[in-house]
């Protein structure tokens, strides 16, 4: 188990893709580079960071939410990827090695999620709900064994209450 969220595989791999695209990115001519460059950049490294966030959160949800964010960012840095590709930015055989690079990661954040969620559960939290036990009344009781609502002081005072 990793202890530092620098160990985490996952994250290691993410790192390598974003450095390789923005490599990539770095050579391209000034407009493309500012318009789909930047965009795949910022993708590709929202990934790794969505991940790291994850790692530092205390609450399986919080975990997860973040995780979903990684998952979001992976697709599209593949969207922008296969942009690159339509638009003959990047070679076919690079878009295909990023994606097919992308793909462990996506299957690992969907195993981690899976995990996460099916832990959390397994642990139910103890209800917060506060109920009192119930009185059982019966109408054919007489009037003396019944639990009044209200005692004979807490009456006289509400008829002294003025009507307003």
């Amino acid at each position: 188990m990793a202890l530092k969220f620098e160990e985490l595989e996952i994250l290691q791999k993410a790192e390598a893709i974003a450095d390789g695209l923005w490599k990539d990115v770095a050579r391209w001519e000034p407009f493309v580079r500012d318009i789909v460059g930047g965009q795949l950049a910022r993708a590709a490294d929202s990934v790794g960071a969505n991940i790291a966030e994850a790692f530092g959160r205390f609450h399986c949800g919080e975990k997860v939410q973040f995780l979903y964010y990684a998952r979001g960012s992976l697709y599209e840095t593949k969207y922008w990827i296969n942009r690159t590709q339509a638009r003959q930015l990047m070679s076919a055989e690079q878009a295909q090695n990023y994606a097919k690079q992308l793909s462990e990661p996506a299957r690992q954040l969907n195993a981690f999620i899976s995990h996460l969620k099916s832990q959390r559960r397994r642990v139910q939290p103890q209800s917060k709900t506060v109920s009192e036990s119930s009185i059982a009344y019966k109408e054919d009781q007489p009037n003396d064994t019944l639990i009044p609502m209200f005692t004979e002081c807490e009456i006289k005072w509400i008829e002294t209450v003025p009507n307003t």
